[in-house]
């Protein structure tokens, strides 16, 4: 079997994407995924997407990380597929409905309304999620917030300073989170303008995380430190990111198509 690919990535943050609205996929196995997203033996990249058909939405998207693991959203993939729809679409997530609206090498999406509850994160047992009680080595009281996916924010005075690739892991796994959690330092240049650096759970060290400047946008503007609308700058480029007076999050920011190909089904399953 045969089967058509699009490489795309949102800042760096790399996708194969799979279309599978028409004709139906094999069982998509955790190892298959694994091949796939492997950069020596396989394509490459951080997630797999597969679109399938939805009665509610323009399509349904699934997501899948380079360890295997299913997850709930991916902003910067939505950004992708939006370009790849071509038009305003509404994409059904494990996370929620997501609206797109496709623009010129870029693409808008509104993230729906953040969770703080510490259920909703989910966390192990309850605790303040503004400023949660806890602390590995020098990140301390993070921010807990679920947009579609869960994530802590840490705000620190320099973000390049923190050694995120030893206390991601760390943190990711910890039994606070029984779902695994995205891992975000921050520094907040000034009111409209955060630097980010994101672990991201399944993934590791990204260039970019879309939900990880959503979650990070709205933990600053939580704290008092920024406005309604910022600029999250990560090592892969920017995105705006703004909380409405409805609390949906909007997220701008490019997507690009790097190429497209074909592969055998069975050369990965």
């Amino acid at each position: 079997m045969r089967v058509p690919f699009w490489k795309m990535h949102g800042l760096g943050n790399d996708f194969v994407v799979l279309d599978a609205r028409e004709t139906a996929l094999p069982e998509l196995l955790p190892a298959t995924v694994r091949a796939l997203a492997d950069r020596r033996e396989g394509i490459g990249c951080d997630q797999l997407i597969v679109l399938e058909p939805s009665s509610e939405a323009t399509c349904a998207m699934r997501i899948f990380n380079c360890d295997g693991g299913e997850v709930e959203a991916c902003g910067n993939a939505t950004r992708a597929v939006a370009l790849l729809l071509g038009e305003p679409a509404r994409i059904a997530t494990r996370g929620g409905l997501l609206a797109t609206t496709p623009g010129d090498a870029s693409a808008s999406v509104d993230m729906g309304v953040p969770r703080f509850d510490w259920d909703a994160i989910p966390l192990a047992y309850a605790m303040d999620t503004l400023a949660m009680p806890v602390g590995w080595d020098e990140l301390e009281q993070p921010v807990a917030v679920n947009v579609g996916n869960p994530h802590v924010v840490f705000f620190v005075e320099d973000n390049d300073a923190v050694r995120l690739d030893t206390l991601g892991p760390l943190i990711e796994h910890d039994e606070l989170f029984p779902e695994r959690v995205n891992v975000n330092v921050a520094t907040v240049e000034d009111r409209k303008t955060i630097r980010l650096r994101v672990w991201e759970r399944g993934a590791g060290l990204t260039r970019a995380c879309g939900t990880g400047a959503c979650a990070t946008a709205v933990a600053a503007m939580r704290r008092g430190l920024a406005d309604r609308q910022v600029a999250v700058h990560l090592p892969g480029g920017t995105l705006t990111i703004g909380w409405g007076h409805d609390d949906h999050i909007t997220m701008s920011g490019p997507a690009t198509e790097a190429f497209r190909g074909e592969f055998g089904w069975d050369d990965y399953a």
